[in-house]
């Protein structure tokens, strides 16, 4: 397929194409900046508000699965800027297995963060009824880990969402539909796939860090 082919009416060209879904996707992080700031916005307050509570309740979770799970997504990231680089340069074979490399990562992550839900569930740290607090002030552990749930519990919906895309980009650069200068979808769904790993460096320190020193 010819390159001209690939140009959408509205565009001049395929530079301006890519340029327009470039932004669209900027836009769209925006957006779950927004998003994902309104829960960063509540566990500052609570924090600031109750930092010894929320600092005890921080030692209760698993910071060395939290600490490999950021290894994995890093590791993840750096293989979907690899697989952005083989578009480019048309390298098929070496963009499916990097993209699939990248879904591989993600999916680890995933069954490591299952496994940390698991833990908190026989340990009756999930909030409700079953909720099991020995220190002082168990409401606002609650809330401490209603944030926690909320946050990365969001935070593995995205993760799941980026998989799916990363394993569908797989499957169409298995039929040739990356070449000829057609890399923009493998670049957009890096940037989405960046940004699942930067809100995860973020949620790290707050969450699993908060009460270490």
């Amino acid at each position: 397929m010819e390159a001209s082919a690939l140009v959408a009416e509205q565009y001049d060209d395929i530079e301006q194409q890519h340029s327009a879904a470039k932004l669209g996707m900027w836009i769209f992080l925006a957006t779950e900046v927004l998003f994902f700031g309104g829960l960063f916005l509540g566990y500052t307050v609570n924090r600031f508000l109750y930092p010894e509570v929320f600092a005890a309740a921080s030692r209760h979770t698993e910071v060395v699965l939290g600490g490999a799970n950021t290894g994995i997504l890093l590791f993840s990231s750096t293989l979907m800027a690899l697989a952005v680089r083989a578009s480019q340069l048309e390298r098929r074979k070496h963009l499916i297995w990097l993209l699939l490399g990248t879904a591989l990562f993600g999916i680890i992550f995933m069954g490591v963060k299952a496994y940390e839900y698991y833990l908190d569930y026989i340990n009756h740290l999930l909030p409700g009824a079953t909720f099991l607090w020995e220190g002082p002030n168990p409401q606002v552990a609650q809330i401490f880990f209603w944030l926690y749930y909320a946050m990365t519990g969001l935070h593995a919906i995205h993760v799941t969402v980026g998989i799916f895309l990363i394993l569908i980009l797989a499957v169409l650069a298995s039929r040739r539909h990356f070449d000829n200068g057609n890399y923009m979808p493998v670049e957009i769904v890096g940037l989405y796939w960046h940004f699942v790993d930067i809100v995860w460096v973020f949620l790290f320190p707050l969450l699993y860090l908060a009460g270490h020193r």
